[in-house]
Order: C-alpha cells, then sequence, then structure tokens
C-alpha cells in the first residue's frame, strides 16, 4: 500500500524515469500558493508539462501504483491539510492556455485557459453563446468537468468535442454525447485528463454579446464576494430551491468557524478571512450541511471539489455539525 513519503524522495526513488520531460517537476508543492482559497497542504510531486506530447510522456513513465491528481487554476478546490500523496497535474498556461477561432462560429481552447479568455475570444470573433464564461472564475478543463455554468447556459451547450489523455498517455477524442452531462457533472472518466476543447456558439452582434458580459460582470459584483478568498459557490442548488435560499433559513449567512466563513453578501461562498485551515473550512461546509439537514431536510452537495488527507485527528466527517 503506498503511503505519504517526501516529494524529493519519491523522484529520487524513480530514479531516471522522468528524464527527458521538459515539464517541471516540484516536490512537496504547497497548494496554498494555488487555490483561490489560499489553504491546505502540499503536493507530494507537482508536474507541469510542456504541452501534450510532454504530458503523455509523463503519465506513460508513472508507474500504476502512484495515484495522479489534475487540478485546473485551483478555483473551486479545497486542499486537505496534509497535502495530497503522489502526482499532482497542473497543466501550465504556456502549453495548454490557447484559444483559437477553427471555424465560422468555432473555438478550440485549452483546458488551462482561463473562462473569461473564452469569453474574450467569442466577443472578438462576434461569436454569441459565451458570454456566461465572463462570469466563471476557473479554467476550461474545470468548466469541462463539472459542466459549468452561469445565467442560464452550461458548459454542455457549447462543446463539440472534448481532446484527453487517459493513465497511459493514449489521447481519446470525445463527443458531447460521450462527456456524459448532467447538472454540474460530467460522466467522463476519472482518469481522463482533458488537454483541450472545439466549442460552438451562434453569430453575434458584437455590440449585443458585450452587454450580455457587462450585465454578468455587474451582477457578480452586487452579489459575490468576488474580492475574498473563496471558490466560488459551494454547494449544488437543491432540486426546487437555492443553496443560498437553504442556508440562509437555517441561520447561515456569516456562519464563522476559525478564520471560515459564510459570505454574509452571499451566504453560498465560503470565505477564508486571512487564517482559515482547510480543516476549517470544510468543518463549516459540513455544518452549514448539517444545519440545512435539520432544517428543511434538504441534503446540499458539495460543488467546491475536495481532495487530499487529512491530519490524524482532525478529520471532517459528513454533516458533522459544530454547536454555534
Amino acid at each position: 500500500m503506498y503511503s505519504l513519503v517526501d516529494g524529493e524522495a519519491l523522484l529520487k526513488k524513480l530514479g531516471d524515469r522522468f528524464s527527458g520531460l521538459r515539464g517541471r517537476l516540484t516536490p512537496n508543492m504547497g497548494m496554498e500558493k494555488v487555490t483561490w482559497f489560499r489553504a491546505g497542504g502540499p503536493a507530494e510531486v507537482m508536474f507541469q508539462p510542456a504541452d501534450e506530447e510532454d504530458l503523455s510522456a509523463f503519465l506513460k513513465a508513472v508507474p500504476d501504483e502512484y495515484p495522479i491528481l489534475t487540478v485546473g487554476i485551483g478555483s473551486n478546490l479545497l486542499v486537505r491539510d496534509a497535502g495530497i500523496r503522489g502526482f499532482v497535474v497542473r497543466l501550465s498556461a504556456k502549453g495548454f492556455g490557447e484559444v483559437e477561432r477553427v471555424g465560422d462560429m468555432q473555438l478550440r481552447a485549452g483546458a488551462a485557459t482561463p473562462d473569461k479568455r473564452v469569453a474574450a475570444a467569442a466577443l472578438e470573433a462576434g461569436i454569441a453563446g459565451f458570454h456566461f464564461y465572463h462570469g466563471i472564475p476557473g479554467g476550461i478543463g474545470g468548466a469541462l468537468r463539472m459542466n459549468a455554468g452561469a445565467n442560464g447556459v452550461e458548459t454542455r451547450e457549447r462543446v463539440v468535442e472534448v481532446r484527453a489523455l487517459d493513465r497511459k498517455g493514449d489521447v481519446h477524442i470525445l463527443s458531447n454525447a460521450d462527456m456524459g452531462y448532467g447538472y454540474r457533472h460530467s460522466g467522463a472518466a476519472n482518469d481522463l485528463i482533458f488537454t483541450s476543447a472545439l466549442f460552438e456558439g451562434a453569430p453575434g452582434d458584437r455590440g449585443d454579446i458585450q452587454s450580455a458580459m457587462d450585465a454578468v460582470q455587474q451582477h457578480r459584483e452586487t452579489v459575490q464576494p468576488i474580492r475574498e478568498k473563496t471558490g466560488g459557490s459551494t454547494f449544488k442548488n437543491p432540486e426546487g430551491s437555492s443553496a443560498w435560499k437553504e442556508i440562509d433559513k437555517a441561520g447561515g449567512r456569516g456562519l464563522m468557524i476559525g478564520g471560515a466563513q459564510m459570505s454574509p453578501m452571499h451566504c453560498n461562498f465560503m470565505i477564508n478571512t486571512g487564517t482559515a485551515s482547510a480543516h476549517d473550512l470544510e468543518t463549516l461546509g459540513e455544518t452549514i450541511r448539517s444545519r440545512v439537514l435539520q432544517n428543511s431536510g434538504i441534503k446540499l452537495h458539495w460543488e467546491i471539489k475536495r481532495l487530499g488527507l487529512f491530519r490524524p485527528g482532525h478529520e471532517v466527517h459528513e454533516f458533522m455539525g459544530q454547536l454555534l
């Protein structure tokens, strides 16, 4: 059974398996530098590939017994305090951050491209239907994996096909149907690493597209704590209601545990007020889930992805509520 070891020792143990790679291998990479929460433990080894070919070579070199996780720009990610064992892949902006027009109404974007950049490219090309990305603080890889959406539009409505690598480094092309999209969910295999995607919109007037993007931005600035250390929406909306409404009814607005707080502005946004540990943040989230369940009988489901290991004796369990 593989257990957590020091990243430098891990690289030494694997010897020259990674010789020839052009990307960057960083042992004991502090994930608090990556996630927007600015909290959490280290990745044992982080790899930032130079391009898809380099990523494929890396995947072929890692023995099967070592776990590999992929992270995006860290906007909706909570890494637990003991960190992530094995390898974490983070696609570089240089190798995977480009967006280009490839047809009259089509764009191809790398998985590390910020959503906002895709919205801007669509505006420049006069392609409508991408204004919603202007308000999503994430990258295309995460949008593909989670079927990110806002303002009544979802990623699945724009995806034509997705390019990905499997655990063995082989290339796969997935159609929209292959992605198995649902609400904030993709049915694509968990071990697939998305590298790029082809999107399609519709003809649009640049003035109208800009107005739609401005409306998205104004809404975000008015109702969301966008200047805080936050991961965006904490929980998915339950059927027939909104997560923030259920949190508010359960007394969760402004609730604090340690340095973690449910935003007084938008109570489905969890924020690090400056000193929160990952344990504080996850405990607050589970406390909120417990309160909502007790108040309305609704089980909220996390939208934020939580990865990694708990510190021994500091585990957080589902619906674990503190008496506050």
